[in-house]
């Protein structure tokens, strides 16, 4: 798979961007990454967008063509909704078709704009990644994630303080990010004394609403050296957390990295720079286990000594992750890209990972009814 190259990034302010309409995200972040990658529009053949909940939210749905004319791109124009994996399932198909040999440029949009709407209507619509049976027993994500969390608590010994390590080190990443909604560092104490949410998690346990695009040219000119994309790959769960056999891992998050290692021939110990699906800090903790970064139940352990803070051996969502940079749910998987390549392009500043040349990205739908990952080599 080494024949996609990661030709050009673009990324907005994450936040609550009352000045900006979902076009003007979409089109400033895909001309910054247009410009990136030294193409014209002209180029371009095909737009893919990842968005989950905008046609909920205002009844535009015919995104793929709306965004693709509004930068003035022609060609083929595709939506693609996976939940809050959405981006990540739009980077999957535009490698598929790179693969396939269908198109040489493409150019890849993750964008969301939530804060317009009450947070009764984003929830609601938030919840459309969740069962029938999760919507009629009034569950909410917040609900469905501290029963994971719950259940690993239980099962593991994890505690508070695990959880709040997660939040604590993604805000300190973020307050080395521009880009980043919450940009300022946070201690242990406001994490625990923070409101309750859904016990056990609170306030500062979950990520926020947020307006936000990012954006990918990719290319399967391989021509120059740069940043690849040589794994990418797609795992499936039920969508209700009740049907699964075990409410303490995400068995997508397992399968798709094994999968995306195998293709890019690699094995885990070689990442050396990760961005993880923290919507919750209980994911994050989850997502160490399940990708395999360490041993089962040792994920909260793992994250609390320090190993995956920046100048640790593994650090992890050095943007911010989800909880400080940002959700805007259909941008996240596509945001995660663009911060993994400025890492292994050596363009990340006072966040950069020493040593960075092969990174891994996990985007997850709902409660992991949909998982993405994909790893990036130089």
């Amino acid at each position: 798979m080494k024949n996609v190259k990661v030709a050009g990034v673009g990324l907005t302010k994450f936040g609550e961007l009352w000045d900006k309409t979902l076009f003007d995200l979409a089109t400033d972040a895909a001309m910054e990454a247009i410009n990136d990658s030294g193409l014209t529009i002209n180029q371009i053949e095909a737009t893919f967008v990842g968005n989950m909940i905008y046609g909920r939210l205002s009844g535009q749905d015919h995104l793929g063509a709306a965004i693709a004319t509004q930068a003035g791109i022609k060609g083929a124009g595709f939506r693609v909704e996976g939940a809050c994996a959405s981006g990540g399932l739009a980077v999957h198909l535009a490698v598929q078709s790179l693969l396939s040999g269908t198109y040489k440029n493409v150019l890849v949009v993750g964008v969301e704009k939530m804060t317009d709407a009450s947070i009764s209507e984003v929830t609601s619509a938030l919840m459309g990644a969740g069962s029938d049976a999760e919507r009629k027993a009034g569950l909410t994500f917040p609900g469905l994630y501290a029963l994971m969390a719950k259940a690993h608590m239980q099962k593991y010994g994890t505690t508070r303080k695990h959880l709040a390590s997660v939040s604590v080190k993604n805000h300190y990443h973020a307050s080395l990010n521009s880009k980043a909604q919450f940009p300022f560092e946070i201690t242990e104490e406001k994490v625990l004394n923070s409101p309750c949410i859904c016990s056990p998690l609170s306030l500062f346990d979950t990520s926020p609403i947020t307006d936000g695009a990012a954006a990918l040219v990719l290319t399967s000119d391989t021509g120059k050296p740069g940043v690849y994309i040589t794994g990418s790959a797609v795992a499936t769960d039920t969508v209700d957390l009740a049907s699964r056999k075990s409410l303490t891992e995400i068995a997508g998050s397992k399968e798709a990295s094994q999968k995306a290692l195998k293709q890019a021939g690699i094995e885990v110990k070689d990442i050396k720079v990760a961005e993880v699906h923290d919507c919750f800090t209980i994911a994050e903790i989850m997502a160490m286990e399940d990708l395999g970064f360490c041993g089962e139940g040792e994920g909260g352990k793992y994250v609390h000594s320090g190993t995956t803070k920046l100048g640790g051996k593994l650090p992890v969502n050095t943007s911010g992750g989800l909880k400080a940079c940002g959700h805007p749910v259909g941008a996240t998987g596509v945001k995660q890209i663009v911060e993994i390549t400025e890492q292994l392009r050596k363009t990340s500043g006072k966040r950069q990972v020493d040593g960075a040349n092969v990174g891994l990205t996990q985007n997850v739908g709902g409660t992991g009814g949909t998982v993405v990952v994909h790893i990036l080599q130089t």
